[in-house]
């Protein structure tokens, strides 16, 4: 099946009628739909399907196993099917889409690769329902704890474990997976731009060069429960005043380090109109070109909210492979390098020792999770165009 005729089918899944974004969370109806689209496209290529522990799939055109033995391991190109709410269609879905249909170019041409090559589809990349990104490729590099990922709960109290055992898939080997990091020879994702670089460059392609230090902070403001009519301003304690300055307080340090930081989750109970609330949890997402600039705006945030930040989740700074993203950056007539603000999951590779490199698809709205991401049809096949080199490259 062509590029146009995958996106066509999974086009309508998880699409939400009223908003025209996309709710495909991890391990519920809709992800099972794209899953099982994926083991169909999978399986009409005739490629060896192979779940992990964490329930990555992985479609393999070879052996991946003799080639390890042999010291030559895969080629893996891919990314994730999953969305954040009300998301785009392209972050993630445009990955998985190109790495087929650059298999398929491959295949018509005769290409007959010297290592094998997988297309992969990475489980709950945006963390949308558990709260933790990147989690399957977070599970099987060790980056999180596995009776950890296990506990975590959605927004209707259901554990991950639960959610994985109602979709199917063991929890009892959630984990480490040394067998399944082994065949990873190289890693490369191709992604929707989630930014304007390549609309001020001119240019349809980039190669990422890495990726920001970003994380994730939970904030409980405590109040008292009370009327909203009945009790005089000068009695209430009021937690909504303290989410006031906590995102103001975001703002401020963010401009002040040089960084970006958002308060784009927040929790109130009891979340009446007429009821002062009791508590209020926020979750404040902050990212920066270093370290030390994030780690400022946390602490900066949690002095003026007066409440401390619990840090839930973590990415230090991710430079990709140097030569290897050099190498394609040449070989695609001296694309641009990108660095970008956002985590992925091959920056979870990276960080676990695997070589890996990204290729990023202009945006011509420079909008992401947002129904308003977009990428032109004729720059999504530049970007199959693009995949389909770098795989002949690495596999030949």
């Amino acid at each position: 099946m062509t590029f146009d005729g995958m996106w066509s089918a999974i086009e309508p899944v998880g699409r939400h009628a009223e908003t025209g974004g996309y709710r495909r969370y991890a391990w519920t109806r809709d992800d099972a739909t794209m899953r099982e689209w994926f083991a169909g496209e999978a399986a009409a290529r005739g490629l060896d399907l192979v779940t992990d522990r964490a329930g990555n799939q992985w479609a393999w055109w070879g052996d991946p196993d003799a080639a390890v033995v042999a010291g030559r391991p895969g080629v893996v190109v891919g990314s994730h099917l999953d969305s954040v709410p009300d998301g785009g269609a392209f972050d993630g879905p445009l990955g998985v889409v190109s790495a087929l249909a650059a298999v398929d170019v491959l295949r018509d041409r005769g290409f007959a690769p010297s290592r094998p090559i997988a297309v992969a589809s990475l489980i709950d990349e945006e963390g949308a329902r558990f709260g933790v990104a990147c989690a399957g490729s977070r599970l099987i590099t060790g980056g999180l704890d596995a009776d950890t990922a296990r506990g975590l709960r959605d927004a209707d109290g259901v554990t991950m474990a639960e959610a994985m055992t109602a979709a199917g898939h063991a929890t009892e080997h959630v984990g480490p997976d040394a067998e399944t990091l082994r065949r990873i020879g190289t890693f490369v994702e191709l992604h929707v731009e989630q930014g304007r670089g390549l609309v001020d460059l001119g240019r349809p392609v980039a190669v990422g060069s890495a990726i920001w230090p970003h994380g994730r902070w939970r904030i409980d403001l405590d109040g008292e429960a009370n009327h909203a009519g009945t009790t005089r301003l000068e009695d209430r304690h009021d937690p909504m005043l303290a989410l006031a300055t906590t995102v103001l307080a975001a703002r401020a340090a963010a401009t002040a380090q040089g960084c970006v930081a958002t308060v784009g989750k927040v929790a109130v109970e009891p979340n009446g109109v007429n009821a002062i609330p009791s508590r209020v949890t926020a979750w404040l997402d902050a990212r920066g070109p270093g370290e030390a600039g994030v780690r400022a705006v946390v602490e900066a945030v949690g002095r003026q909210s007066g409440s401390m930040a619990v840090e839930e989740s973590w990415t230090s700074g991710t430079a990709f492979d140097v030569p290897l993203s050099r190498r394609l950056s040449g070989l695609l007539d001296d694309a641009p390098m990108l660095a970008t603000a956002a985590g992925h999951d091959a920056g979870v590779f990276a960080g676990a020792g695997v070589s890996a490199a990204m290729l990023f698809v202009r945006n011509p709205t420079g909008i992401s999770h947002s129904p308003a991401e977009f990428a032109e049809r004729e720059d999504c096949h530049r970007g199959v165009e693009a995949l389909t080199r770098v795989i002949e490259e690495l596999a030949r």
